[in-house]
């Protein structure tokens, strides 16, 4: 009797432990799915976790749950270890390069505006579309729990069902990504004075267009745009795309709620930008910011907290603005840039790779596609827009985006228009 006990004592100690055991670990690589080469440089994400990947791909994950995978220049990709082999399991994502336009939080919302853009797309052949979900004044236009914190942020509805638009992109084989306005916000600074932006003299910061902006050094105003981009992921967009994540240039000194000397401003920024990329990985969603174009050139941090190597580390993408109307002093080698709108792109771009020593499938440029403002009005059709798209493409990123805030691309943008 007592044998029979202690064997069967025994027997529910070890199915404990059995029970307790941790599923069996899967070995797998990530691989193009074209080629079935290996991704070295992949993303893995297993239960909301950062796996290791070596140079040639491989990695180990348990065999519960999702598994997330995703590389710049590919579609990202979820696999369920289930139905993969225990052992040497290829995951295999999809070469993918968005040619995107971009529509404005009314764009979006007007068909004579977004309906022309979608045949363009169609004619030509793009595949990707970045539409505002938090645009430049502050404004959500689409129905957010997060925005109904701030007055006036919920005042228009461009967008009633955000999944619903996703999934409609989708079916049609484009890319979406979210565009989010961070540091300009003049709804949650006239709502929250407190996160502000300040003059010297403590009155409300404004920039050129009387716009307010918010303080990086505030955790709370970062708190607000990631849980406005956890939205977007979980509405399905693909990417979440970050501007204005820097400090306003402004010549005059300004007041934060701590220093701002370049180290500050950096630890903000890139701090901003990590944060957001940690509490995304549960969606498997790709994270860009949008930077200055001389960030390419600069080697301090332009004064608004952007600088290449610090940057590169917390995105999956790079889009700097390499609209030539925005590099006032010219490049070395050519002062007069809308005269080289090929010799912008693809020199800023190459500056940018040599000091950064990355894939160029890092980097996904915003191109100029509106009259020239700064030199002589030219306008920017469709042979500067395809010079400006030729010089990414020789260069290898991922892509490009077109840039025109009154969405009008029929004619490419023929009228004039302000830079970012």
């Amino acid at each position: 009797m007592i044998r029979r006990f202690l064997k069967s004592a025994v027997l529910a100690v070890c199915l404990g432990l059995a029970l307790a055991r941790p599923a069996a670990a899967m070995a797998g690589r990530v691989v193009d799915g074209a080629t079935g080469a290996p991704i070295a440089g992949a993303t893995i994400v297993a239960g909301g976790q950062l796996v290791p990947v070596d140079g040639m791909g491989r990695f180990t994950v348990d065999t519960t749950g999702p598994v997330f995978a995703r590389a710049p220049g590919y579609r990202a990709g979820t696999f369920n270890p289930a139905a993969l082999p225990p052992r040497d399991a290829a995951l295999r994502l999809e070469p993918f390069t968005p040619k995107a336009l971009y529509l404005t939080v009314y764009g979006i919302g007007s068909s004579s505006l977004r309906d022309p853009a979608l045949a363009l797309m169609r004619e030509k052949g793009l595949n990707a579309l970045v539409i505002d979900v938090k645009g430049d004044r502050g404004l959500v236009p689409f129905p957010s729990a997060t925005a109904l914190t701030v007055p006036g942020a919920r005042a228009v509805t461009t967008i009633p069902d955000l999944a619903e638009l996703v999934a409609t992109l989708h079916a049609q084989g484009i890319y979406a990504i979210a565009r989010i306005v961070t540091f300009k916000d003049p709804l949650l600074a006239a709502s929250r004075p407190d996160l502000a932006v300040k003059r010297g003299d403590g009155e409300v910061f404004r920039d050129r267009e009387h716009l307010a902006w918010t303080d990086p050094l505030q955790q709370a105003v970062g708190d607000y745009n990631i849980a406005i981009a956890i939205e977007a992921a979980q509405a399905g967009f693909d990417e979440v795309q970050f501007d204005y994540v820097r400090f306003p240039d402004a010549n005059q000194r300004l007041r934060f709620a701590g220093p701002t000397t370049e180290k500050d401003r950096l630890a903000a920024i890139t701090g901003f930008l990590g944060e957001a990329r940690r509490r995304l990985l549960l969606y498997n969603v790709y994270v860009a910011a949008d930077i200055f174009g001389y960030v390419c050139w600069n080697l301090d941090d332009t004064g608004i907290g952007q600088r290449l190597e610090e940057l590169a580390p917390q995105v999956d993408y790079l889009s700097p603005m390499l609209y030539p109307s925005g590099f006032q002093f010219g490049i070395p080698g050519y002062r007069n840039p809308v005269s080289h709108s090929y010799e912008i792109v693809r020199l800023s771009l190459e500056n940018a790779l040599s000091r950064l020593k990355i894939s160029p499938k890092r980097f996904r440029p915003w191109l100029q596609a509106f009259k020239d403002y700064a030199f002589d009005r030219r306008a920017f059709g469709g042979g500067e827009v395809r010079l400006q798209a030729k010089a990414a493409e020789d260069v290898g990123v991922d892509g490009w985006m077109l840039w025109n805030p009154r969405n009008v691309y029929g004619d490419l943008g023929m009228e004039q228009q302000a830079a970012r």
